[in-house]
C-alpha cells in the first residue's frame, strides 16, 4: 500500500491492504490501523478465542499478524488496549463479512472465489444519460418474505428467482438496493452502518450477493448500492473511538454527532478519506455494482446540513476527489447523489468546479408534484405553476425523478394515499402522476409498491401487500405501471434528451383555470406529445397546437377501461387523429393523460 497515499488520502485500495486476506501460502494475514491503540489482540474461532499478539508494523500506526490456522468462513476480532489499559473488541473495519445482528464479530471471506460471467455486460454498459434509467428502488429483506416473520428473509441467491424475473416482466432496467453493509438495527434500513466492507448477512454471503449481481447483469438488469459516506453507527465495537480516539469520528460533539444520533465522518483526515473512498470503490471492483447513490450529500455540502452554518469545505473537497477518482477507475458507473441544496454544480464535472456526480435526485420536483396532487382539484388553478417551476432549473444539473422509500415512511402516506379525494378517486390521479413523470425530463426512480397502488406504509419487517393485486383497482394499476415503463423504455425520445434543452418544449403551459398541460419530448427520430388533464372535469375542446404536426397516434391513454378507467380503444383508427392547420381539438377525461406520437 502506498502509505504517503493513505495519509494524504489519495488511494482508493486500502481494503487490499487491511482486513483479513488469505494468503496462497495457507493461513491468513490479518491487518488494522489503529494508531492510538497501546496494544491489539487478535481472536477467533482459530485461536479458540484466546489472544494472539499482534505487531505493530511499518510506522508504528499499523498492527499485524498472521493465523496458519485461519480459513475462510472462520469469526475475528480485534482487543483494542486503550492507553489506560482498558480495552473493547471491535469488529474488523475493513473485514468482508460479518456475524448476523446482534452478534458482531467479522467473519474471513475470500473474494475470489466466485467468478463473473458478466463481461458483456460490462463492455456495454454506460452511464445511461442519454438512454432510459428506470430504477426499482427496494429493501432487500421487504420486497418479498418467505413468512410473517420480521427476520426471515430470502437470501441473495432465493432472490434471484424472485426478484429478477418481476423486473423483466414488468420493465425495470435498473435496481436501487438500500444500504446492503452491516447494519446492527433493522430499523436503520442499513442507514447505520457498522460493517462498510462487508455485505449483511442477512441475505447471506459476499459470494452470494456476487452471485445475485452477476445474475442481475445476465438479465439486462444494472444494480446501484446505496452508499453511506456521511455518518455511521454509534456502536462500541465497531467504528466509534476504535483505537481509543476519535479515530473515524469527529472529537467535538457540536459537529461530531448527526441529527441521526450517528456519528459524523471527519472528512478531513487522510486515513477517513482512504476508508469511504475504498468502500465504494470496492463494492464497483469486487461485486461489480453498476453505481452508487449516496445518501444525505447535504450533510457533507454544509456543516450539519444547515447553509446557515457555511460550506465544509474539507468534506466538499473530499467528495470531489473521490468522484473523480470513481469516475476515473470505473467510467461508465453512475454516481448519484441525494441532495435537496441548492448548491451549485452538484454534477458539473470536477475540472469545471462541480462535484462530479452524474445525478442528482430532483427533490424540489417531488415535493412540489406531490403537495400539486395533495391539493384538492378546486384549489390546483392558484398552484398550477408548481408543476411548470422544475423546468426553470432543470438544466442547471443533471436530475433524476426520485419516488423513493423517503415518501412512504413516518406517517407521509405512500404515493397513493398522497392523492386526494376518497379511494376511487386516487387511481385515475395516480396513473395521471406516473404519465407526467414518466415524459418529465429526468432519469427515473419508483420505490417497491408504489406500482401496485400500495395503502399501508413501508415497514420494513412486513412484505410488500401482493394481496391487494386480488382488487382490481390495484390489479389494472400495477398493469397501467407494466406499459407505462415499457413505452418509456421503447421509445427514446422519453429519455435520450433529458439534458438537451431540445428535447423538451412546452406546448401549452397556460391552462391555469382548466388544469390543463401539453408538453413534447423529441430525439432525432421521434416526437411525442403528453398532455394532461389534472382537474376533476370532463375538458372539452381544448385547442391544442403541435408545431410541423400533421397526425397524432395514440401511445398510452390513462383512462382507457384496462387500466381502470371509463374509455374504450379498440380500433387503430380511433388511436389516430388528424391535425387541422397544426391544430387539434381535445376532449380530456377527468385526472387523465395520454401520450402520442407525432407525425409530421
Amino acid at each position: 500500500m502506498d502509505f504517503y497515499g493513505f495519509y494524504t488520502g489519495k488511494i482508493f485500495d486500502a481494503y487490499k491492504f487491511l482486513g483479513a486476506h488469505t494468503e496462497s501460502a495457507g493461513g491468513v494475514t490479518f491487518r488494522t490501523f489503529a494508531p492510538g491503540a497501546s496494544r491489539i489482540s487478535l481472536i477467533g474461532e482459530f485461536s479458540d478465542w484466546e489472544e494472539w499478539t499482534m505487531n505493530r508494523t511499518h510506522d508504528g500506526n499499523f498492527w499485524e499478524c498472521h493465523a496458519k490456522t485461519a480459513e475462510p468462513g472462520q469469526m475475528y476480532k480485534y482487543r483494542i488496549y486503550r492507553q489506560d489499559g482498558s480495552f473493547m473488541d471491535h469488529c474488523d473495519p475493513y473485514g468482508f463479512g460479518m456475524e448476523l445482528r446482534p452478534n458482531s464479530a467479522s467473519i474471513i471471506r475470500n473474494l475470489s472465489t466466485y467468478s463473473f460471467k458478466d463481461e458483456k455486460w460490462m463492455q456495454k454498459r454506460t452511464d445511461c444519460r442519454e438512454k432510459p434509467l428506470n430504477i426499482y428502488e427496494l429493501h432487500f429483506g421487504s420486497f418479498k418474505k418467505p413468512s410473517e416473520k420480521a427476520a426471515d428473509w430470502y437470501s441473495y441467491v432465493e432472490m434471484i428467482d424472485i426478484l429478477i424475473p418481476y423486473l423483466k416482466e414488468y420493465g425495470y432496467n435498473y435496481i436501487e438496493i438500500m444500504p446492503l453493509s452491516e447494519h446492527p438495527c433493522d430499523e436503520s434500513w442499513g442507514y447505520q452502518n457498522t460493517g462498510f466492507f462487508s455485505p449483511t448477512s442477512r441475505y447471506g454471503t459476499a459470494g452470494e450477493l456476487m452471485q445475485f449481481i452477476d445474475a442481475c447483469h445476465q438479465n439486462g438488469i444494472g444494480v446501484i448500492m446505496d452508499f453511506v459516506p456521511v455518518h455511521f453507527a454509534v456502536d462500541g465495537y465497531a467504528l466509534a473511538n476504535y483505537d481509543g480516539t476519535a479515530l473515524f469520528e469527529y472529537p467535538h460533539q457540536d459537529v461530531g454527532v448527526s441529527e441521526w444520533g450517528s456519528c459524523n465522518f471527519m472528512h478531513s483526515r487522510g486515513e477517513t478519506r482512504c476508508f469511504l473512498q475504498s468502500a465504494a470503490n470496492y463494492w464497483l471492483s469486487e461485486y461489480h455494482v453498476d453505481g452508487i447513490r449516496m445518501d444525505a450529500i447535504s450533510r457533507i455540502i454544509y456543516w450539519q446540513g444547515d447553509p446557515a452554518r457555511g460550506v465544509n469545505n474539507t468534506a466538499v473537497g473530499f467528495i470531489r476527489e473521490m468522484n473523480q477518482g470513481l469516475k476515473s477507475l470505473h467510467p461508465s458507473a453512475i454516481l448519484a447523489a441525494e441532495d435537496s441544496t441548492s448548491y451549485p454544480g452538484v454534477t458539473k464535472p470536477v475540472s469545471e468546479g462541480g462535484l462530479g456526480f452524474d445525478y442528482k435526485w430532483d427533490m424540489g420536483w417531488m415535493n412540489d408534484t406531490l403537495d400539486y396532487f395533495r391539493t384538492a382539484p378546486e384549489y390546483r388553478s392558484e398552484n398550477y405553476h408548481k408543476l411548470t417551476f422544475s423546468m426553470m432549473y432543470y438544466y442547471n444539473d443533471r436530475f433524476l425523478l426520485p419516488l423513493s422509500h423517503d415518501e412512504t415512511v413516518h406517517g407521509k402516506a405512500t404515493i397513493l394515499q398522497k392523492m386526494n379525494g376518497e379511494y376511487e378517486e386516487k387511481f385515475p390521479q395516480a396513473r395521471a402522476l406516473y404519465m407526467y413523470m414518466y415524459a418529465h425530463p429526468g432519469k427515473k426512480l419508483n420505490f417497491m409498491g408504489n406500482e401496485i397502488g400500495q395503502l399501508r406504509e413501508w415497514d420494513e419487517k412486513k412484505e410488500q401487500d401482493w394481496f391487494l393485486l386480488k382488487y382490481p383497482n390495484h390489479d389494472s394499476f400495477q398493469r397501467f405501471m407494466k406499459d407505462l415503463n415499457m413505452l418509456y423504455l421503447e421509445h427514446p425520445a422519453l429519455s435520450s434528451g433529458d439534458y438537451d434543452q431540445n428535447g423538451f418544449e412546452w406546448l401549452d403551459c397556460h391552462q391555469e383555470a382548466r388544469c390543463i398541460y401539453a408538453f413534447e419530448r423529441r430525439d432525432d427520430a421521434e416526437r411525442i406529445a403528453a398532455v394532461f388533464n389534472f382537474s376533476d372535469k370532463l375538458q372539452e375542446d381544448f385547442e391544442l397546437t403541435v408545431p410541423k404536426g400533421k397526425e397524432l397516434h395514440l401511445l398510452l391513454a390513462s383512462d382507457r377501461d384496462i387500466y381502470g378507467g371509463t374509455k374504450q380503444y379498440k380500433e387503430v383508427k380511433e388511436t389516430v387523429r388528424k391535425l387541422k392547420k397544426e391544430t387539434i381539438s381535445l376532449t380530456l377525461s377527468p385526472y387523465s393523460a395520454v401520450y402520442f406520437r407525432i407525425s409530421e
